[in-house]
This record gives C-alpha cells, structure tokens and sequence, in this order.
C-alpha cells in the first residue's frame, strides 16, 4: 500500500514538472521566445554557480541549454525535455527523452548546459542526439531552498553542466537519452 502511494505521489510530481519545463505558447514564435527566455535563465543561473562555464560558452564551437523533467521510480528512471542548441549564432530548438535503470526513487526538475569542445561533436549531438551516461545524484530544491550533490560523468568531446530547479531525488542511474531536432520550431 505504501509502495503504492508513493508511486502515485511521484508520478503526480512529474506530471507538474513535465508541464513547468515545457515550451509554453500556442504559436510556434510564442514557443521559440519561451525556449530561449529558458536558455537565458539557464545560463544566468549555472553562471552563478559555476564562473568557468561562462569562458568554456564564449571559446566553444557550439553549446546546448535544455529543460528536463525526470521520474526515478526504484529501479526505472525516465523522462523528457525540450531546449536550443547554438553555434555560429544558430539556433537549433530541439527535444528530449531519456530512460534509465539503477536505484533511485525521486523527481526532478532541472536545466542542463552542454559544452562542446568541437564542431564535430556539436554536429554529431544536433544530428544523431544519442548520450550514454551515468548518473549519481542527490537532490533536495524546492523553489530557493535546498540543495543538490551532483555528479556526472563526462561523455564524448563535452562537459556538462546541471543546475536542480526544484524537486527531491537520490539516485544512481545508467541512462540513454536521446535529443532530436523540434520539427514544428525549426
């Protein structure tokens, strides 16, 4: 019964914070500004936090800021997303979906910044999107309290940069995501 309740609280939690990390707008034009008032915020924020990242932005050959929604529930974790790869002074607005398994129970909302360190491998994300990765994580945010420990692991020719919205997590996952061009955006 309690296994139960939880599973349906949790489930609850992603429902909302799959909703607040959408693109919001009912045109195209309303979607990309709300995408790109994310990416804006996103890079403030992990600015804060994390001064290098501002000098690995401006000396990369492309970077990629995405919003992210994720549900771990004991030995499943999943989730989904949207954002806007740069290069050059392009835009590629994009989605996300990301399913895993480990031990984990939680959910999160959080912002993701991916630096590049070549154009190949800005390409190869915007093209093909395909991340394994691990993950170990604990979070505990709610609006401006709260914290998180997090840790992942480098993949490819990038580094990766996550900054906790809000929810409450402790996992540690391997995971496959995979990122794709937004037809109706782009």
């Amino acid at each position: 019964m309690l296994v139960k309740n939880v599973t349906y609280i949790l489930l609850g939690c992603f429902v909302m914070a799959v909703a607040g990390c959408s693109a919001t707008g009912t045109t195209s034009a309303d979607k990309r500004a709300s995408i790109e008032r994310m990416h804006d915020r996103v890079l403030q924020d992990i600015y804060a936090v994390s001064p290098q990242a501002r000098s690995h932005v401006a000396s990369s050959p492309g970077y990629a800021v995405f919003s992210n929604a994720q549900i771990n529930l004991f030995f499943l974790a999943g989730g989904g997303g949207h954002g806007v790869a740069k290069s050059g002074g392009r835009r590629v607005y994009m989605k996300m979906g990301e399913v895993g398994f480990g031990l984990g129970l939680g959910v999160k909302d959080f912002r993701a910044l991916f630096v590049f360190h070549s154009a190949s491998a800005y390409r190869d994300f915007v093209d093909k999107g395909l991340i394994f990765s691990g993950e170990a994580d604990a979070a505990a945010k709610a609006a401006d309290s709260g914290g998180q420990i997090g840790g992942g692991i480098p993949v490819g020719n990038m580094t990766l940069y996550q900054i906790t919205e809000s929810g409450l997590a402790l996992q540690a996952t391997l995971k496959g995501t995979k990122f794709w061009r937004d037809s109706e955006l782009n």
